[in-house]
């Protein structure tokens, strides 16, 4: 058998010597507790390489830190926990942890009216470093909505109005020929267009935050909006939605306000940045809205 040492590459000094900002690996593949649901999930793991005379870093070192996150529930303290682990594995050389994780957090949405419910997908990230001592941890999420345009809505509703002039003009009106007109395409001759849109949440975390508060961001936001996607539905559902719809026209710039006013309410949140995209179906381009807000410092 082979007594020789095995070579540590990694701990021989470099020719050229010069700090590093990040070195680690992206994309790791493993599974996530998250809200009580095991998750799978891409990793980024790094530190900086601050000894400038070390030719590179113990990466294996930083893949083992990792296995925590498949028994324990991911919150701000496992985070910590793990950078902590980052910098210690890596003492004399990093003075700074960095950690990404990238996942699908899966919720079960009800229909609006019937009994029916179905899983929903909202794309997340999680990053958290630890840098000279100091902690921080951002989220991004991706929320799925409906809009409908405010000014089609009013052109498809003056184009109503123009065939009911022409259809019922010097004639006397009767409830029930009104009626049958309202529910036949002789009279709705026209429709407001909608399109799916996305909001693209960046959040920055309270230093002590005690949970990463994925679902009620989302809640929050689903409810500023009132027009959230839907998974299974009857036909009962549908009306209910395009209800939803009916009473929240809004274009991209609506939709931004309404999020940042929710968004300032949600514990735990000291700052963030939003981005709401319109996917025209008019268009053959995105309309874009974006706004930012931060707690003042007392």
């Amino acid at each position: 058998m082979n007594s020789l040492t095995l070579p540590d590459i990694a701990a021989q000094a470099t020719r050229q010597a010069l700090p590093l900002e990040w070195v680690g690996m992206h994309g790791i593949a493993l599974p996530v507790l998250l809200e009580g649901k095991r998750l799978s999930a891409k990793a980024d793991a790094g530190v900086s390489l601050d000894d400038g005379e070390a030719r590179g870093i113990h990466m294996s070192r930083l893949y083992l830190a990792l296995e925590v996150l498949e028994r324990e529930n991911l919150s701000p303290a496992l985070l910590r926990q793990i950078l902590e682990e980052f910098l210690h594995s890596h003492a004399g050389l990093s003075n700074c942890g960095f950690l990404n994780i990238h996942t699908d957090l899966l919720l079960k949405r009800p229909a609006l009216v019937s009994p029916l419910a179905g899983w929903k997908s909202y794309p997340a990230s999680i990053s958290a470093s630890l840098k000279n001592q100091m902690f921080h941890v951002e989220l991004k999420i991706e929320v799925p909505y409906s809009s409908t345009c405010p000014c089609s809505a009013a052109l498809a509703r003056q184009l109503i109005q123009q065939q009911f002039i022409n259809d019922f003009a010097n004639k006397p009106l009767q409830h029930a020929d009104i009626l049958a007109w309202l529910g036949s395409t002789q009279g709705i001759v026209a429709t407001p267009h909608s399109q799916r849109s996305t909001a693209q949440l960046h959040l920055h975390l309270d230093e002590f935050i005690d949970e990463l508060p994925l679902s009620a961001i989302i809640n929050d936001a689903e409810a500023a909006l009132g027009t959230a996607v839907q998974t299974a539905v009857k036909r009962a559902d549908e009306q209910a939605f395009a209800l939803a719809n009916g009473q929240n026209l809004m274009f991209c710039e609506d939709a931004a306000r309404r999020l940042n006013l929710a968004l300032r309410r949600t514990p735990g949140v000291s700052q963030f940045h939003l981005r709401v995209v319109h996917a025209e179906s008019l268009h053959a381009h995105d309309a874009v809205a974006e706004s930012s807000w931060q707690r003042e410092q007392v």
